[in-house]
């Protein structure tokens, strides 16, 4: 008979660990918290201590319940739940709910680990300890913190604005920093500069080579304008251009360091082009276990949510070992270079990194759904090239004399790919000048033309969700944890629109921060935000006692409220009207959104109650009757293409049409990254389209 019980969060874990443990253990999931604050009330006695009201969460009875049972056949009770804060508060949380704090007959323990594999499991059951209630507490305090933010803010927002808003702690941060650039994009003024190539050739070469104006022998000089730069062009005629130094050198690129939770969404958001919702989602899936052919259930990762670069110094020997063998011992780390570290960094875990390094992405390909593959691919090549040696560069610079004007050309070659073997950014491709092996001092170069253009400085790009998680970790906003979340709700309440990977304020975004900003400028301030979260690290180090946070924080924050309930005016955001009539009444329909999205209503509301799904057409006809193509959505989710006709005309496309025929076969042609292709299989033309930039895009709608 059992006598050991172990408890995880996820029923995902359950398979993967009771694999690695015998049939002394019964392993049973609490799926994720059972106590939280009610729904319907602050939860928080504010006249009495700040002491919180927990209340097992709707629908967690029966959990609960069985686990109850389990409890009663087991001597031993290890909680196992994810090693970090709300994985501490949730072993917390279930210590009261199951009253193992009263069971005198049990022996209670907290396990954690970094990984799901069998060593890391077993070598946390003979490490128990007891549960961290300084961690238990920081989460605590940023949950009552949140609570009463949303609690007493939200219900404003609903009065001068419209229900269903909501205000948070971290989200009114990210927002008015989305805001902020908006309102920096608006205020930029370009400035015109200009650029002036040389195109040259050397004596008896066929080559040309192309030499940036650099200023004068004594300066550098920026060309400002057109007249400045046919000035130049015209004190150049006729003189001679000559090789006046050639330097030779070698530059290294370092190898990249491991993903942290951050990185990670920076990276599969350029390279993968997912949401941070969509990496965390897949990473969990990675970290918690899968079936993985002739080696059964096992987490391919380590814990995903980390701020960490450190790495075990026993993966860190596994992976110089494994590099040695597949690639030679030069392509081996010989030092791993220090890291920076900011005071914001917990280091809690580890960096994320494979489990096994061993386990290829291509020897897991066919266990993995195609997105789990290219995601474990992604930090499978960056934990490896991370323990590889440099990548080094031949460079070759030169300075090229015209009468007063110097003139320079720069190369580079790579003569060892190093970490670059297995992992290339998308800033390690270089574009190398070309350049003749024969160049020495004091040869003469012909010119062959001068090439002045025209430039503007370009205003502060928008925001991606990669670039926000980016500013939100280093401005010390937010934890690894709260990144997708917080992205995820901004983009939910609408108060942000995502087009072409941009985040664009909406007008709704506008109106809520301009309230924010107004009303309580210290919430959606960057650094009290962010000396916030370095004070609840202080409850997680036992430094400082969480009420003293929460009683300096609200009494302010009810102050700033009563204030706000008297002095803000109401402010009215409109619906979108469309050009589609009401079938009822013949008004103009508006969009709406409700829990799927999108929808038409009669703003006669109530009198008339009409709705209608609203279909989103991207200006192409239909191919078969002259409708309008609208975007779709399969019952689960997927978009396609179809014809506002439906049924009546069965026209449909995975990909998105373009109202451009095929030349060769006359069929419709769809769009697909930088190419047009026909749509008919058995033609096969491609052409190259130029792309609008996400700015023109927004612009025009």
């Amino acid at each position: 008979m059992a006598n050991s019980l172990v408890i995880v969060e996820s029923p995902a874990k359950v398979k993967t660990i009771k694999k690695f443990l015998g049939s002394n253990y019964v392993v049973d999931a609490s799926n994720g918290h059972v106590r939280d604050l009610p729904k319907s009330t602050l939860g928080i006695d504010v006249e009495h201590d700040y002491e919180p009201k927990y209340i097992t969460i709707r629908g967690k009875g029966d959990i609960l319940a069985k686990l109850r049972k389990e409890v009663k056949k087991a001597d031993k009770i290890y909680l196992a739940t994810d090693p970090d804060r709300e994985g501490e508060a949730i072993s917390w949380h279930l210590t009261k709910a199951l009253k193992l704090d009263e069971a005198k007959d049990k022996k209670v323990y907290r396990i954690s680990f970094n990984e799901i594999t069998k060593n890391a499991v077993k070598t946390s059951l003979k490490n128990p300890r007891a549960i961290d209630m300084g961690l238990v507490d920081a989460q605590q305090t940023r949950r009552i913190l949140d609570r009463m933010v949303g609690y007493t803010i939200s219900p404003l927002l609903w009065a001068k604005v419209k229900r269903g808003l909501s205000a948070g702690r971290v989200q009114s941060v990210a927002l008015r920093m989305i805001c902020d650039r908006e309102d920096e994009i608006s205020a930029f003024i370009p400035e015109e500069y200009w650029n002036l190539e040389a195109k040259l050739q050397q004596s008896g070469s066929k080559k040309i080579m192309t030499a940036k104006f650099h200023g004068t022998k004594q300066e550098k000089l920026a060309i400002h304008s057109r007249e400045e730069a046919e000035r130049i062009v015209a004190d150049l005629q006729g003189k001679s251009f000559v090789v006046e130094d050639i330097r030779k050198g070698e530059r290294t690129k370092k190898p990249p360091i491991p993903f942290t939770t951050s990185t990670l969404q920076q990276e599969a958001s350029k390279v993968l082009n997912f949401s941070t919702q969509k990496t965390m989602r897949l990473a969990q899936q990675l970290y918690e276990g899968v079936d993985v052919q002739g080696r059964g259930t096992i987490g391919l990762i380590t814990y995903l949510r980390t701020d960490s670069t450190r790495i075990a110094d026993e993966a860190d020997a596994m992976a110089r070992e494994y590099i040695n063998s597949n690639y030679g011992e030069k392509y081996v780390l010989q030092n791993e270079q220090a890291r920076k570290s900011s005071a914001k960094i917990q280091d809690a875990h580890e960096a994320i990194r494979p489990t096994d390094i061993t386990l290829t992405p291509a020897m897991a390909k066919e266990s993995l759904s195609r997105d789990q593959f290219r995601l474990y691919q992604l930090i499978w090549r960056r934990f490896t090239a991370s323990r590889m040696q440099p990548a080094i560069y031949e460079t070759t610079s030169v300075k090229i004399g015209a009468g007063d004007y110097l003139f320079t050309m720069s190369a580079s070659r790579l003569s060892f790919d190093g970490f670059m073997t297995v992992y290339v950014q998308e800033d390690d491709t270089e574009a190398s000048n070309t350049l003749s092996g024969k160049l020495e001092k004091g040869d003469e170069l012909t010119l062959s033309a001068l090439e002045p253009s025209q430039h503007f400085t370009q205003p502060p790009a928008h925001y991606t969700e990669a670039s926000l998680v980016k500013a939100m970790e280093e401005q010390g906003i937010g934890r690894p944890s709260t990144y997708a979340p917080t992205i995820t709700t901004i983009l939910a309440r609408r108060y942000v629109t995502k087009e072409n990977k941009n985040l664009y304020v909406t007008e709704l975004g506008e109106a809520v921060n301009g309230i924010m900003k107004k009303c309580f400028p210290s919430i959606v301030d960057l650094q009290f935000t962010a000396n916030m979260e370095l004070l609840l690290d202080k409850v997680a180090d036992n430094t400082v006692k969480w009420k003293t946070i929460v009683e300096n924080f609200y009494p302010d924050l009810d102050e700033a409220v009563k204030t706000a309930e008297k002095t803000l005016e109401s402010v009215k955001i409109a619906d979108e009207v469309t050009d589609v009539i009401c079938d009822v009444c013949g008004r103009n329909m508006v969009i709406k959104y409700g829990p799927h999205g999108k929808f038409l209503a009669c703003p006669g509301f109530p009198d008339c109650r009409n709705t209608k799904p609203y279909l989103e057409k991207i200006g192409v006809k239909c191919p078969k009757c002259g409708g309008e193509v609208v975007v779709k959505k399969t019952k689960k989710g997927r978009r396609y293409y179809g014809c506002e006709n439906n049924p009546e005309c069965d026209f449909m496309s995975w990909q998105k049409p373009s109202d451009k025929k095929c030349p060769e076969c006359g069929s419709y042609m769809v769009e697909k990254g930088n190419y047009l292709l026909c749509s008919n299989e058995q033609c096969g033309y491609r052409m190259t389209v130029e792309k609008k930039t996400a700015e023109e895009t927004h612009e025009e709608k």
